[in-house]
């Protein structure tokens, strides 16, 4: 059975490699693992070692804090809770938005505030 902060830590490592722009692959050989050890991180399958954590951390360019962030004292073995971010649109999303000048991000942001307000 898998335990809720080995699922919410892989979400996170998940999270950050698509922020970032990066393959499993190319995590695994920053790591120095195989890309499939990367897959049962992220599932939750495989519990990642401290050490790896900090390999992991390292390549990604985060501290090791950012896996824990969000993670509650009730999600030990409980499920973790859906996070918006789980969707790869919803991450392709933010990663479009922040890639645009402030300028015109400001105006997406002004315009999906309009819509929401509609619907």
């Amino acid at each position: 059975m898998k335990h809720g902060v080995d699922v919410h830590v892989g979400k996170r490592i998940r999270h950050r490699r698509w922020m970032i722009g990066m393959t499993q692959q190319q995590l695994a050989d920053k790591v120095g693992i195989k890309f499939q050890q990367i897959q049962k991180y992220e599932t939750g399958m495989n519990r990642v070692s401290a050490s790896r954590l900090w390999d992991i951390a390292q390549a990604v360019d985060v501290p090791v804090s950012f896996f824990f962030e969000g993670l509650h004292d009730d999600q030990g073995a409980k499920a973790v809770e859906d996070d918006f971010l789980a969707d790869k649109e919803a991450l392709q999303l933010v990663r479009a938005y922040y890639a645009m000048p402030a300028v015109q991000r400001r105006q997406i942001f002004e315009l999906a505030r309009v819509l929401s307000d509609a619907a």
